[in-house]
């Protein structure tokens, strides 16, 4: 009887560990002021930050590789199709955001998509990004909603990147707006 409890409370306990973490070792992240929410790993902790992103989590091992939010004005009214292609909008964000000018930083768009989700459209751009030091990966899913332009993107090294591919893609998927 004593092992029929304690079995029973073992898998109860795992049940309960599984519904806190989320789909498939993914958190919740909602952000109800801006309108926005996505998935991250589980283990990921925020990063305070003062200035730039609205938000950012990064793995507490691979302290490089996370994920931010930035948000950006439009023009009101403006569509993210009305911004351009994915490819054309893609080209913007490598140049203004991810390798500027004045940046030590060569970025290659390696892919631009659309996906609609939930009634709204959002771009997936995936970028092979050099730096003086080190090579990365980027995958960012963008959207507009009321005059804001929101980038999500997921940021790890080129070595890391085989490996984390399909749960960056997917957390990439999960970005969405209000």
């Amino acid at each position: 009887m004593l092992r029929k409890i304690t079995v029973l409370m073992l898998a109860l306990s795992l049940c309960l560990y599984g519904c806190n973490t989320g789909v498939g070792g993914l958190q919740s992240y909602v952000d109800s002021i801006d309108g926005y929410k996505f998935l991250y790993p589980t283990g990921w902790l925020p990063v305070k930050v003062t200035d730039g992103p609205d938000v950012v989590f990064h793995d507490i091992i691979e302290v490089t590789e996370n994920v931010s939010v930035v948000i950006s004005p439009v023009p009101e009214g403006k569509t993210l199709a009305e911004l351009g292609t994915p490819g054309e909008v893609g080209y913007q964000l490598q140049k203004n955001a991810i390798a500027p000018p004045d940046s030590n930083r060569q970025a290659e768009l390696v892919d631009a998509q659309q996906v609609e989700s939930g009634g709204k459209n959002y771009y997936i751009l995936e970028y092979s990004v050099k730096l003086p030091n080190e090579e990365r990966h980027d995958i960012a899913s963008i959207g507009v909603r009321n005059g804001k332009l929101f980038t999500f993107n997921l940021s790890t090294t080129e070595q890391r990147w085989e490996k984390m591919h399909d749960l960056f893609e997917t957390v990439a998927k999960s970005f969405s707006l209000d």
